[in-house]
């Protein structure tokens, strides 16, 4: 649901070919949460699941995107009181919370009244001084919201929450184990960037994905690769950055990544970020959370959570890309 914007894109390569194995494969890809997806898999069958995906993907936007005045969480945010919780709003909200408090809210969906405010959501950018900050810092905290049978209890009326930076990632999660459902066992997911693979590819390899090079005003996806991966079996890959979603005002770059504890845009060196996770929820509200935190918090973190890979671009000496892998991603990444 990143409104007609992407995040950041980790470009899906393949290999045209016409090998009785591709042709087991199923390809088909649509638009979703303001932006596109693509979907293959292996099916000896050779069923079209496009009309299931698309329906699945309508719900989900139904369901936790801000775009929509009807879903619930539009309502919710408006204080319906009819409002409840789906099984999708549900899931969504409690991995937010864990991701909440593992970061010790560095990823925050309360952050949503500040996103508008910057000029990053449903309105046009406030005025920014430091006493409205502050006024809307108020409302930021996931203590001032709980879900409590279906219903989201808020401590102020003007509390806003936008999952925007989970629920993309979520959505990959939903569409994989759709096609698990349907004995799909070899199949890659990837919505505005977000992927989820798990089996071999078309030509019996691991899936292999793109990370964009973190240039400002590269829009064009796949076009300028800072590296290519391997994706391990069973694993997401999601990436954040701040070079797509921004404006300058001023001579000054605001990214729409906002930070939940200053409640101004993060200001680091870091330019991108690329996470491996057992699911792609987790990888892309972790994404998120590292780009708040900066290049060394984010390292100090991973060196204590070795279930989770990461591939940080950011910027150096006179503004040089460097980058930092950790030792699982460093074997993921195909070295010419």
């Amino acid at each position: 649901m990143k409104q007609n914007t992407i995040l950041a894109i980790a470009a899906i390569v393949m290999i045209t070919s016409c090998s009785s194995r591709e042709k087991e494969y199923v390809k088909f890809g649509g638009f979703a949460q303001g932006t596109t997806y693509s979907i293959s898999y292996r099916d000896a069958e050779l069923r079209n699941l496009k009309p299931q995906v698309d329906s699945i993907l309508r719900d989900f936007d139904n369901s936790l995107s801000i775009y929509n005045e009807k879903s619930i969480i539009s309502k919710m945010n408006s204080n319906d009181t009819s409002a409840t919780a789906d099984g999708y709003f549900t899931e969504c909200y409690r991995y937010s919370a864990e991701v909440c408090n593992a970061t010790d809210g560095a990823f925050d969906i309360t952050v949503g009244p500040l996103v508008r405010a910057w000029g990053f959501g449903l309105k046009n950018k406030d005025k920014m001084t430091k006493e409205h900050v502050d006024s809307l810092l108020r409302l930021v905290g996931m203590d001032k919201v709980a879900l409590v049978n279906g219903k989201l209890r808020k401590k102020d009326p003007w509390v806003f929450i936008d999952a925007n930076a989970i629920a993309q990632g979520y959505s990959v999660d939903v569409v994989a184990r759709y096609l698990e459902r349907m004995g799909i066992s070899e199949y890659l997911v990837e919505i505005g960037g977000e992927t989820y693979g798990k089996g071999l590819n078309a030509h019996g390899k691991s899936w292999t994905i793109g990370i964009d090079r973190p240039s400002d005003g590269n829009d064009a996806p796949g076009a300028d690769l800072q590296a290519e991966v391997r994706l391990p079996n069973g694993k997401a890959l999601t990436t954040a950055g701040n070079y797509r979603k921004f404006y300058v005002e001023n001579g000054v770059k605001y990214s729409h990544i906002i930070d939940p504890k200053t409640g101004y845009p993060a200001r680091n060196t870091l330019l991108s970020v690329s996470v491996v996770a057992k699911n792609c929820t987790y990888a892309d509200g972790y994404d998120t959370a590292f780009m708040v935190w900066g290049l060394d918090k984010t390292k100090a973190f991973l060196k204590k959570h070795p279930e989770m890979d990461a591939y940080l671009i950011y910027s150096g000496k006179n503004g040089a890309y460097e980058t930092y892998a950790t030792p699982g991603f460093e074997k993921m990444l195909i070295k010419e």
